[in-house]
């Protein structure tokens, strides 16, 4: 089988905010900006990897949970406990330099780990932790 990462799904609580974090950024491109219903998505990606999209969407839009599901997933947003990305990057340093300067929330600057992988992290502005892995 060949299997292409067509879309991945991030929950998003402010378009305009989470707008102004992967576009102007992380530098992705605007391919999609849907309102429907007073709820919006937001589908972004990489400008050099056009069959590869994140859709930004607020996570109401899913109409089977309870109330008590939409409130733990609140709280777990704001906490940064939700949702992860993890973006990989041939210049970490660079790149964390780059979204630092932009005004990101660094959550860790670059580190190597025991286990082989170097990486930084960031969180953008429904707490999503974007993490950026050093790619060799």
């Amino acid at each position: 089988m060949d299997f292409t990462i067509h879309e991945t799904f991030l929950p998003h609580d402010d378009p305009a905010a989470s707008l102004a974090f992967y576009r102007d950024i992380l530098g992705f491109e605007v391919r999609k900006d849907v309102e429907y219903n007073g709820l919006h998505w937001i589908t972004i990606g990489p400008v050099n990897q056009p069959g590869t999209s994140i859709v930004l969407r607020p996570p109401a839009a899913s109409p089977d949970l309870t109330d008590d599901e939409r409130h733990t997933i609140a709280e777990m947003m704001s906490k940064g406990t939700y949702a992860v990305l993890n973006l990989g990057t041939t210049d970490l340093d660079e790149a964390f330099d780059r979204v630092q300067a932009r005004g990101a929330e660094v959550v860790q600057e670059p580190i190597a780990h025991p286990y082989g992988r170097r990486d930084c992290a960031f969180r953008d502005p429904a707490g999503n932790l974007i993490r950026i892995n050093e790619l060799h």
